[in-house]
């Protein structure tokens, strides 16, 4: 590993001073300043983030993104808040999903009642994800 770099005074004059909350600390040799070295997490494609972004925009719920995306919805959560992401307005009309393949896409739009507006049709990987805006009577809006 690379000598860690001091965050107070950005040395890289450090030593190993014991280990807090099972990281490794450190201690600056030049100011005297205690340390840890940031814990290395698993790093998420910036695809998938901004595709949630766009689904939480669109007024898919936390948990429903983890499932179409195999994301935890805490990490959604994060990313809301970290991108300053404004709560999208609330409506009685709820979106709904589907995950399809792009032949179940054209059979789906050949249907004359599924041209109706409120859908949306997003790529998700190999697949395509079909929002469909519901009212709170089951009828499309």
């Amino acid at each position: 590993m690379d000598q860690p770099i001091c965050p107070k005074c950005s040395s890289k004059d450090a030593a190993k001073s014991g280990v807090v909350g099972g990281r490794q600390r450190y201690k600056c040799k030049h100011c005297g300043y205690h340390f840890s070295v940031a814990k290395i997490g698993r790093e998420v494609n910036t695809y998938y983030v901004v595709k949630a972004l766009q689904l939480y925009l669109e007024g898919v719920s936390y948990r429903e993104i983890e499932r179409l995306l195999g994301v935890s919805h805490v990490s959604v959560m994060n990313w809301v808040k970290k991108y300053a992401v404004s709560a999208p307005r609330q409506s009685e009309a709820r979106p709904t999903s589907q995950v399809l393949s792009r032949e179940e896409v054209q059979t789906y739009f050949q249907q004359p009642e599924n041209l109706a507006g409120g859908t949306l049709v997003t790529e998700a990987g190999d697949k395509f994800l079909l929002l469909r805006w519901e009212g709170p009577s089951g009828k499309k809006s």
